[in-house]
C-alpha cells in the first residue's frame, strides 16, 4: 500500500510539470525611432525638450513644473478624494484578491463535519432476511393419540425477539471525521488560472494609476480655464475703464456741440455689450470651479477659489523616444497585461480536454458514546485517487479553446491599437505647442498692432479728423485680439497638460509592488481632510470680487502697454 502511494505521488508531481499554455511574447509593433513633430528647432520655446537620462528623477508630481502653489494643493487631494479613483482602487483590490483565491487551489482543503446523529431502524426492516433481529431454531412436539411423532420447525424465539428490539431501539452516533481532497494540477490549469488572475490584477493596477492621472490631468485642465477666464475679466475691467473714460470724452464733446448723440449711443452700446461679455465670463468660471470641487471629492456648495492675475509660464515637458512611451504609459500595459491574461486562458482551455485527477480521503472516529468517540478502536478512514474524463461534450471544449484564442487576438489588436493611438496623441500634442508656439507670436503683434490703432484713431477723433464708429471699431479690434492671445495660451496650458497625460505622467510599471501594497493598506482619507479643504476656502459666489486697486481707469492704457510687452 505504502509504495503503491509513493507512486501515484512520484507520477502525478512528473505530470503536474506540463504546462499547455502558449509561450507568451509581447505583441510586436514598429513604433518608429523618433516621434515626427518632434523636429529640431527651438523646442524650450516650444514647450518640450528631447529628455536627458536625468530627467527620469522629474516624475511623479508632474504638475509641479508649473510652480502653483494652488494647483500643487489641488492635485495632492485627488488620489485621496477623487471617488473616480477610489472606485478604481477598489476595483484593483478586488482583482487583488481574486489572485489569492486562485493560488488557494494550490493547496489541499481540508474539511472538519462533526454531527451527532438520533436514529431508530423501524422493525420491518429490522426482520428482512439477513437482519439481526432473526434467529432460526429447532425443537421436538411430543403427539398424543394413537401414535407418536417428531418433527422440526422454524419460529422466532424469545432471544430473536429481544434482537429485533434492540435494532430498532434509537440510537445516538457521535462522529468526528476529517476530509481532505486536493487537484493534481497535471497540466497547468490551476497555474494558468492563478497566471491570468495575477495579469488581470496588473492590468487593474494600470488602470487605477490611469484614472488617478487622468483626473489629474482633467483637473489641471479645469484650473487653467478657470484662470483663463479670471485674466479675461481682468482684460474686460480694463478694457471697461478705458470704454467709460471715452463715453465721458464724447459726452463733454457732445455738451460742447462737437459730437452728436449718435455717437454717445455708439459708445453706449459698445460699453454695454462688454458689460454683457464680462458677466458672461461668470458662467465658465462657475462651471470651471465646481468641475474642481467635484474632482477633489467636495460639494461644490463648499468650495471656491479666489481670484488671482493670471502669470502662468509655460513649462518645459521632457519627451523621449517612442520606446520610452510604451514602457511609461499606464493604459498601454494595462493592454499588456490583457494579452498575457488572455494568453494564460488559452492553457486553461487546452488543458479541460485532459483527465483530472483528485486525491481525497478522510479519518476521524465515531461511537455511540461521546466518552468513548476519540478512543483509538474507534478510528476509520479511506483514501483513493479519482479520474475524471470528459468521453463526449457536443464540442463544447473545443468551442472553448477556439474562444480562448479569439479573445487572445483580440487583446493583441487592442493593445496595438493602445500604442498606436497613445504615439498619435504625442504627435498631435507636439504638433500643438510647436505651432501653438508661433501662433502666440502672430497673436502678440496683431494685439501690438491693435493697440496702436486704437491710440491712433482716438488722437484722429479728438482732433475732429475721424468719426467716433472707427474709435469703436479698433477698440473692439483691440479688445478681440487680447482675448484672442489668452485663448492661444490657454490651448498651450492644455497642450502641455496633454502632451505630460499622453507621456504617462509620473508613472512606472516596474515597481507592480507598490500597487500590491496599496491592495493591502488602501489610502484612507483623514477624518478631517472635507474640514481642512471647507476652511481652506470660504465658499462664494462666482465670479469673486477683484482686488480694489486692481484697475485705475487713468492707468488703462499704461496696464495695456505692460501687458503686450513681448
Amino acid at each position: 500500500m505504502k509504495r503503491t502511494v509513493i507512486q501515484i505521488v512520484l507520477l502525478c508531481a512528473a505530470l503536474a510539470g506540463c504546462n499547455l499554455a502558449p509561450h507568451y511574447d509581447k505583441p510586436k509593433l514598429d513604433s518608429g525611432s523618433q516621434f515626427k513633430e518632434a523636429v529640431p528647432g527651438d523646442s524650450t520655446a516650444e514647450g518640450w525638450k528631447l529628455a536627458e537620462p536625468d530627467d527620469a528623477a522629474a516624475r511623479g508630481n508632474w504638475w509641479e513644473i508649473y510652480n502653483d502653489p494652488q494647483l500643487n494643493e489641488l492635485e495632492q487631494k485627488v488620489a485621496i478624494s477623487s471617488q473616480t479613483v477610489i472606485a478604481a482602487e477598489a476595483n484593483y483590490r478586488a482583482a487583488h484578491a481574486l489572485v489569492q483565491e486562485a493560488r488557494a487551489a494550490l493547496f489541499p482543503t481540508v474539511t472538519a463535519d462533526p454531527s451527532v446523529t438520533r436514529s431508530r431502524a423501524s422493525a420491518s426492516v429490522a426482520t428482512l432476511p439477513g437482519g439481526s433481529g432473526t434467529s432460526t431454531g429447532s425443537g421436538t412436539g411430543t403427539g398424543t393419540g394413537t401414535g407418536t411423532g417428531t418433527g422440526t420447525g422454524t419460529g422466532t424465539t424469545a432471544a430473536g425477539s429481544n434482537s429485533i428490539a434492540a435494532t430498532t431501539a434509537p440510537r445516538t452516533v457521535y462522529a468526528f471525521p476529517l476530509e481532505a481532497s486536493y487537484q493534481v494540477d497535471l497540466w497547468g490549469s490551476i497555474r494558468n488560472n492563478i497566471a491570468q488572475n495575477r495579469y488581470s490584477a496588473q492590468a487593474s493596477a494600470a488602470q487605477l494609476a490611469n484614472a488617478l492621472l487622468s483626473t489629474q490631468t482633467t483637473l489641471a485642465q479645469d484650473y487653467f480655464q478657470l484662470r483663463i477666464a479670471d485674466e479675461e475679466r481682468r482684460i474686460l475691467d480694463a478694457t471697461l475703464a478705458d470704454f467709460q473714460a471715452n463715453l465721458r470724452l464724447v459726452r463733454t464733446l457732445f455738451n460742447n456741440g462737437v459730437d452728436s448723440d449718435e455717437d454717445i449711443a455708439q459708445a453706449e452700446t459698445q460699453l454695454q455689450s462688454a458689460m454683457a461679455q464680462l458677466t458672461d465670463l461668470g458662467i465658465t468660471r462657475a462651471q470651471n470651479e465646481h468641475a474642481i470641487a467635484v474632482l477633489i471629492g467636495l460639494p461644490p456648495s463648499k468650495f471656491s477659489i479666489p481670484y488671482r492675475r493670471f502669470n502662468q509660464s509655460l513649462p518645459i515637458v521632457p519627451v523621449g523616444v517612442p520606446a520610452d512611451l510604451i514602457e511609461r504609459r499606464p493604459d498601454i500595459a494595462a493592454a499588456e497585461r490583457q494579452v498575457a491574461a488572455s494568453n494564460a486562458a488559452i492553457g486553461i482551455a487546452r488543458a479541460a480536454f485532459f483527465p483530472n485527477l483528485t486525491l481525497s480521503g478522510s479519518a476521524g472516529f465515531e461511537s455511540t458514546a461521546l466518552g468513548q468517540l476519540f478512543k483509538w478502536p474507534n478510528r476509520f478512514w479511506s483514501f483513493g485517487p479519482d479520474l475524471a474524463q470528459t468521453l463526449f461534450d457536443g464540442g463544447a471544449h473545443r468551442a472553448a479553446a477556439a474562444q480562448a484564442h479569439a479573445l487572445n487576438d483580440q487583446a493583441a489588436a487592442n493593445y496595438r491599437q493602445a500604442v498606436l493611438s497613445a504615439l498619435q496623441s504625442v504627435e498631435d500634442n507636439l504638433a500643438s505647442l510647436r505651432i501653438l508656439s508661433q501662433e502666440l507670436s502672430q497673436q502678440h503683434n496683431a494685439a501690438v498692432a491693435a493697440q496702436r490703432a486704437v491710440e491712433l484713431s482716438v488722437v484722429r477723433f479728438r482732433n475732429g479728423v475721424d468719426s467716433y464708429i472707427n474709435v469703436i471699431t479698433a477698440q473692439n479690434a483691440f479688445l478681440s485680439a487680447r482675448e484672442s492671445e489668452v485663448q492661444v495660451q490657454l490651448r498651450q496650458l492644455t497642450a502641455s497638460v496633454n502632451l505630460i497625460n499622453s507621456l504617462g505622467g509620473g508613472w512606472d510599471k516596474n515597481p507592480w509592488r507598490q500597487t500590491e501594497h496599496i491592495a493591502e493598506h488602501p489610502p484612507v482619507a483623514p477624518a478631517d481632510a472635507n474640514a481642512a479643504a471647507n476652511q481652506a476656502a470660504t465658499a462664494e459666489p462666482n465670479p469673486p470680487p477683484l482686488p480694489n486697486p486692481e484697475f485705475r481707469p487713468d492707468e488703462v492704457l499704461k496696464q495695456d502697454q505692460e501687458a503686450l510687452k513681448p
